[in-house]
């Protein structure tokens, strides 16, 4: 039987709310553990949220299509929908990236390494497709895989 705790209350319609309850325990995870917020990311909109998770994942992905790990751009996107459940509607994380544009993806990227650190910085293959204004995913070498 269900005990009804847990991140969320449900209204009797199913309506899913933060649990106001949870908020002191997360203020007493951080006084423990000494982890502070910074202003800066408490006000990230919805669209930062996703970006900062998934350009540093396209950013990878880039690495393996330039270290010739994968072959082609929609081995990736196949593998990004059945290995980590990306979203299948998206049509992959380079296919999805493409839409959102290589130039766009640097910039962004670029920014948050600046402010943030290395973890953002992107790499080559992606700084050059964005000063081509090439998409990830067009005009790859047909290259052998290494595995």
């Amino acid at each position: 039987e269900s005990s009804r705790k847990g991140f969320y209350l449900y209204s009797d319609k199913r309506t899913a709310s933060p649990d106001p309850e949870l908020k002191k325990y997360i203020e007493k995870a951080r006084e423990i553990s000494g982890v502070t917020v910074d202003p800066k990311l408490s006000n990230l909109s919805e669209k930062d949220i996703i970006e900062m998770i998934f350009l540093p994942v396209v950013n990878e992905a880039c690495r393996v299509l330039a270290e010739g790990i994968a072959v082609k751009a929609a081995d990736l996107d196949i593998a990004s929908v059945m290995g980590m459940g990306f979203p299948p509607y998206r049509g992959g994380i380079i296919f999805w990236a493409d839409s959102l544009g290589s130039k766009y993806i640097y910039s962004r990227l670029e920014e948050w390494s600046k402010v943030y650190g290395g973890f953002f910085k992107p790499c080559a293959y992606m700084a050059e497709r964005a000063a081509s204004g090439a998409s990830l995913s067009s005009g790859l070498q047909q290259a052998k895989s290494r595995l």
